[in-house]
């Protein structure tokens, strides 16, 4: 049966009027910082990867969640604020395009390090940079994190161990003048991670029990 039908109310509509109704669609749990973080926690955003943008219905295959200051959407000063965001990324099979004409790979640690990777981008572009430059620099950035993130056993990645749902689990890190991201497994997950200025090595994640606490309205 068409949910628009159903409720009388669109999709978008929905996600409009209560921002948790993407994040309860998901049928995989969403992980984020355990209770060692006390400060603002607040929703970011979830993504259906390739899959057809008309289709508002769909299942996510990921979103984030964040913690601290909220990224910057303009030009001003970023050393003073602290983050850190939590990609969960849902595990696919190999499966159809949305065009059915051909197959998207499965979901993989490089899936989650590619979306925390251009999520840190997104977060800290230099602000002198007018809006033609910026997309210029996101370009090559997003080709360089995508490149980074094919090859997590390479040499710009080195491992750290973090604890999830308190048992020690391995990632793999890396460093930039942007700040760090990291990405690994979770049970049932693919957790990727970003951040600035909050201690990579300090962090640990939990199976998120209640997505109010992110929920700032």
């Amino acid at each position: 049966m068409d949910v628009t039908h159903r409720t009388g109310v669109a999709p978008a509509a929905r996600r409009a009027a209560d921002p948790l109704v993407g994040y309860h669609a998901a049928d995989f749990p969403w992980y984020g910082l355990d209770e060692g973080w006390t400060g603002r926690r607040w929703l970011g955003q979830v993504g259906t990867g390739q899959r057809a943008a008309a289709d508002d219905d769909r299942t996510p295959d990921y979103g984030t969640l964040g913690h601290g200051d909220e990224p910057a959407r303009g030009p001003e000063p970023r050393d003073a604020r602290r983050f850190a965001v939590v990609v969960t990324v849902a595990r696919r099979d190999v499966r159809r395009s949305a065009d059915n004409t051909g197959t998207l790979e499965a979901t993989s640690a490089s899936s989650a390090a590619w979306l925390a990777g251009s999520g840190l981008l997104a977060a800290t572009w230099p602000g002198n940079l007018d809006r033609a430059l910026r997309q210029n620099w996101l370009d090559q950035q997003s080709a360089l994190a995508w490149d980074l993130a094919d090859d997590l056993d390479g040499p710009a990645w080195s491992s750290l161990t973090l604890p999830v749902n308190g048992l020690p689990q391995p990632f793999r890190y890396r460093e930039s003048e942007h700040g760090w991201v990291l990405a690994g497994e979770a049970p049932g997950v693919l957790i990727g991670a970003y951040g600035r200025s909050v201690s990579a090595y300090g962090v640990g994640f939990t199976t998120v029990a209640d997505l109010g606490a992110y929920d700032g309205r």
